[in-house]
């Protein structure tokens, strides 16, 4: 029983992946709004209510790509004998060494053009924003729930999110991620040094 469970567990996760993909790939290449379900649906070889049944709307299609970091902070502070401020300083400084994209710190062109859909679709830019709320609200809940933990999640996230797009910027105008680096983690330094 365990090995069909985790079969079928295996092909639901590539159907969803595929699914991301497909979307992706055509928001890509036509824009995000001159899409419709459907043809996503038929570029993936699925029904339209198969796709809402994996994704309940368009936006989440393209939001899976970073779901897996959802209340990453939260965690990160919760699983850490550090404080918050360096807790936080540290996985980012490693995301940064990593070029790992929530980092802004990286310009494989898939990735590049990926932030570039997202940021520059108000719809997706809008949905980003709600998840970057929620993970203030986890993060606020494991520093103690009070305004003085409201405060410095605020304050915590805020700065994780200018330092990344300070780096998807720089990457977008044609820096490259090796080239960015040094400033990347000196600014890194900076910001998370004037929280602490």
């Amino acid at each position: 029983m365990i090995a069909v469970t985790g079969l079928r567990e295996r092909k639901k996760q590539q159907t969803h992946d595929a699914l991301s993909q497909a979307a992706i790939g055509l928001f890509l290449e036509h824009g995000f709004d001159e899409v419709p379900v459907a043809d996503i649906a038929a570029a993936a070889d699925v029904s339209k209510p198969t796709l809402f049944k994996y994704f309940p709307t368009k936006e989440d299609l393209v939001m899976h790509q970073i779901a897996d970091h959802q209340g990453e902070a939260a965690r990160i502070v919760r699983a850490s004998s550090a404080p918050p401020v360096e807790a936080l300083r540290d996985h980012f400084r490693t995301g940064l060494a990593e070029r790992e994209p929530t980092t802004g710190l990286n310009d494989h062109p898939q990735v590049v053009a990926y932030y570039d859909l997202v940021f520059g679709t108000p719809a997706l830019a809008t949905r980003l924003r709600a998840f970057m709320d929620e993970d203030e609200r986890a993060l606020t809940e494991v520093l103690g729930g009070d305004l003085t933990a409201e405060l410095l999640a605020a304050q915590l996230l805020s700065t994780q999110r200018i330092l990344a797009y300070r780096n998807w910027l720089a990457i977008s105008g044609g820096q490259s991620a090796t080239e960015r680096y040094p400033t990347a983690t000196a600014e890194a330094d900076l910001a998370f040094e004037r929280l602490g």
